[in-house]
Protein backbone atom coordinates (compact mmCIF):
# COMPACT_ATOMS: atom_id res chain seq x y z
CA UNK A 1 0.00 0.00 0.00
CA UNK A 2 2.82 2.28 -0.36
CA UNK A 3 0.97 4.58 -3.01
CA UNK A 4 -0.85 5.88 0.01
CA UNK A 5 -3.62 6.90 -2.27
CA UNK A 6 -5.98 3.60 -0.91
CA UNK A 7 -7.30 5.25 2.25
CA UNK A 8 -8.30 8.75 0.57
CA UNK A 9 -11.40 7.64 -1.22
CA UNK A 10 -11.42 4.65 1.40
CA UNK A 11 -12.46 0.73 0.53
CA UNK A 12 -14.73 -0.20 -1.99
CA UNK A 13 -17.98 -2.41 -0.62
CA UNK A 14 -17.81 -5.69 -3.21
CA UNK A 15 -21.44 -6.06 -3.73
CA UNK A 16 -21.33 -9.46 -6.29
CA UNK A 17 -19.76 -12.80 -6.30
CA UNK A 18 -17.82 -14.65 -3.73
CA UNK A 19 -16.38 -11.62 -1.81
CA UNK A 20 -19.83 -10.02 -1.59
CA UNK A 21 -19.81 -8.35 1.44
CA UNK A 22 -16.16 -7.56 1.91
CA UNK A 23 -13.99 -4.37 1.33
CA UNK A 24 -11.18 -4.23 -0.90
CA UNK A 25 -8.75 -1.31 -2.50
CA UNK A 26 -8.56 -2.83 -5.16
CA UNK A 27 -7.88 -0.47 -8.37
CA UNK A 28 -6.10 1.56 -6.39
CA UNK A 29 -2.64 -0.36 -6.24
CA UNK A 30 -1.55 -1.58 -9.27
CA UNK A 31 0.71 -4.22 -7.65
CA UNK A 32 -1.61 -5.50 -5.13
CA UNK A 33 -3.84 -5.99 -8.17
CA UNK A 34 -1.27 -8.42 -9.52
CA UNK A 35 -0.39 -10.10 -6.47
CA UNK A 36 -4.00 -10.30 -5.13
CA UNK A 37 -7.15 -9.40 -5.20
CA UNK A 38 -7.60 -9.61 -1.40
CA UNK A 39 -10.08 -8.22 0.73
CA UNK A 40 -11.13 -7.94 4.30
CA UNK A 41 -14.37 -7.75 6.76
CA UNK A 42 -15.15 -6.36 10.18
CA UNK A 43 -17.19 -8.01 12.33
CA UNK A 44 -17.42 -6.76 15.71
CA UNK A 45 -14.55 -4.49 15.59
CA UNK A 46 -12.34 -7.77 14.50
CA UNK A 47 -10.84 -7.64 10.82
CA UNK A 48 -10.24 -10.32 8.76
CA UNK A 49 -8.49 -10.26 5.51
CA UNK A 50 -8.54 -13.32 2.97
CA UNK A 51 -7.70 -14.52 0.24
CA UNK A 52 -7.62 -17.77 -1.95
CA UNK A 53 -4.36 -19.02 -2.97
CA UNK A 54 -3.99 -19.84 -6.26
CA UNK A 55 -1.01 -21.14 -8.84
CA UNK A 56 0.78 -18.01 -9.30
CA UNK A 57 1.11 -17.33 -5.57
CA UNK A 58 3.62 -20.65 -4.96
CA UNK A 59 7.22 -20.60 -5.40
CA UNK A 60 9.51 -23.61 -6.60
CA UNK A 61 9.10 -25.80 -4.00
CA UNK A 62 5.05 -25.60 -4.51
CA UNK A 63 4.22 -23.40 -1.44
CA UNK A 64 3.33 -20.11 -1.36
CA UNK A 65 5.79 -17.60 -1.65
CA UNK A 66 7.19 -15.64 0.89
CA UNK A 67 6.80 -12.03 -1.06
CA UNK A 68 2.93 -13.32 -1.56
CA UNK A 69 2.74 -13.59 2.38
CA UNK A 70 4.62 -10.28 3.09
CA UNK A 71 2.29 -8.52 0.31
CA UNK A 72 -0.66 -9.83 1.89
CA UNK A 73 0.92 -8.80 5.56
CA UNK A 74 1.47 -5.16 3.99
CA UNK A 75 -2.51 -5.30 2.34
CA UNK A 76 -3.56 -6.48 6.02
CA UNK A 77 -2.06 -3.90 7.96
CA UNK A 78 -3.80 -1.22 6.06
CA UNK A 79 -6.75 -3.21 6.52
CA UNK A 80 -6.80 -3.85 10.09
CA UNK A 81 -5.82 -0.08 10.60
CA UNK A 82 -8.44 1.46 8.41
CA UNK A 83 -10.32 3.00 11.00
CA UNK A 84 -7.38 4.73 12.38
CA UNK A 85 -6.15 6.20 8.38
CA UNK A 86 -9.87 6.74 6.74
CA UNK A 87 -9.04 9.66 4.74
CA UNK A 88 -5.47 9.96 4.80
CA UNK A 89 -2.57 9.08 2.59
CA UNK A 90 -0.54 6.54 4.24
CA UNK A 91 2.59 4.38 3.70
CA UNK A 92 4.09 1.55 5.01
CA UNK A 93 7.62 2.71 6.87
CA UNK A 94 7.67 -0.69 8.57
CA UNK A 95 6.76 -4.32 7.79
CA UNK A 96 8.43 -7.26 9.88
CA UNK A 97 7.36 -10.89 9.59
CA UNK A 98 7.90 -14.44 10.96
CA UNK A 99 7.87 -17.62 8.57
CA UNK A 100 5.95 -20.72 10.59
CA UNK A 101 4.10 -22.68 7.83
CA UNK A 102 3.06 -23.10 4.31
CA UNK A 103 -0.22 -22.56 1.88
CA UNK A 104 -0.96 -24.66 -1.19
CA UNK A 105 -2.86 -23.84 -4.03
CA UNK A 106 -6.90 -23.91 -2.80
CA UNK A 107 -6.10 -22.50 0.55
CA UNK A 108 -7.67 -20.01 2.24
CA UNK A 109 -5.55 -17.37 3.61
CA UNK A 110 -6.59 -15.26 6.38
CA UNK A 111 -5.16 -12.65 8.33
CA UNK A 112 -6.31 -10.90 11.79
CA UNK A 113 -4.50 -8.65 14.28
CA UNK A 114 -4.66 -5.18 16.51
CA UNK A 115 -3.41 -1.71 16.42
CA UNK A 116 -1.30 -1.34 18.89
CA UNK A 117 -0.99 2.25 18.43
CA UNK A 118 -2.49 5.03 17.10
CA UNK A 119 -0.43 8.34 17.22
CA UNK A 120 -0.82 11.49 15.25
CA UNK A 121 1.22 10.13 12.67
CA UNK A 122 2.33 6.74 13.11
CA UNK A 123 0.14 3.85 13.45
CA UNK A 124 1.84 0.88 14.67
CA UNK A 125 -0.01 -2.85 14.37
CA UNK A 126 0.50 -6.36 14.78
CA UNK A 127 -1.13 -9.71 13.19
CA UNK A 128 -1.04 -13.43 12.11
CA UNK A 129 -1.73 -14.76 8.75
CA UNK A 130 -2.74 -18.54 8.90
CA UNK A 131 -4.55 -21.09 6.50
CA UNK A 132 -6.47 -23.72 7.88
CA UNK A 133 -5.92 -23.22 11.49
CA UNK A 134 -2.41 -23.16 11.16
CA UNK A 135 0.04 -20.29 11.33
CA UNK A 136 1.87 -18.92 8.81
CA UNK A 137 3.16 -15.64 9.30
CA UNK A 138 3.42 -13.44 12.29
CA UNK A 139 4.00 -9.66 11.21
CA UNK A 140 4.27 -6.26 12.39
CA UNK A 141 4.47 -3.08 11.25
CA UNK A 142 4.13 0.77 10.92
CA UNK A 143 2.56 2.75 8.63
CA UNK A 144 2.77 6.45 8.27
CA UNK A 145 0.12 9.13 7.67
CA UNK A 146 1.19 11.90 4.96
CA UNK A 147 -0.06 15.59 6.14
CA UNK A 148 -0.82 17.95 2.92
CA UNK A 149 1.61 20.41 2.82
Amino acid sequence: MDGGNESIGGPRLVTDGDWSGWRTWSGLDPFEDQSGPFYFTEENGVVRSAFRAEARHMNGGGFMHGGCMMTFADFSLFAIAWKQIEGTRCVTVSLNGEFMGPAKPGDLVESTGEVIRAGGSLVFVRGLISTGGQPMLSFSGVIKKIRSR
